[in-house]
């Protein structure tokens, strides 16, 4: 079982990462999205996985029980990146009706001037001349 949870908040948080690195705004609103999910299943998994178990304790038996803290964070936090969310949603999709799309990286507007190759710096990698004052090599 620890596996399995381990295994999700990995793929979570990968997929998050993978999603948040693009440049246009919808897969970053899902990117941050997942990672709250992944977030939210750690917390969950902190307060100990069992099945079947409630999360109060039983004064008249020794039954298992899990921590309730942690169950009210993750609903604490989903209500919380439910808001975030639709916030997100709402500026970028205030910032497509503006711009007309929902690149973030806006320096160039035309998505095909990305792939045009620019003119290579020629200063780059050039030793600047020293006079002869400077020239002096201590051996």
């Amino acid at each position: 079982m620890e596996y399995l949870v381990a295994l999700a908040i990995g793929s979570l948080t990968a997929g998050g990462t993978y999603l948040i690195l693009r440049l246009r705004a919808f897969p970053v609103i899902l990117g941050l999205s997942l990672l709250s999910y992944a977030v939210n299943v750690f917390i969950f998994a902190s307060g100990r996985l069992k099945i079947n178990a409630p999360p109060i304790l039983n004064k008249y038996a020794d039954v298992p029980y899990t921590d309730p803290l942690p169950q009210a964070l993750v609903l604490t936090a989903i209500v919380i990146s439910f808001g975030m969310t639709a916030v997100l949603v709402m500026i970028s999709l205030g910032a497509f009706l503006e711009t007309g799309t929902d690149r973030i990286d806006l320096e160039s507007p035309d998505p095909d001037e990305d792939m045009k190759l620019t003119e290579p710096d020629t200063n780059v990698g050039t030793v600047p001349e020293l006079d002869g004052a400077d020239a002096e090599v201590k051996a």
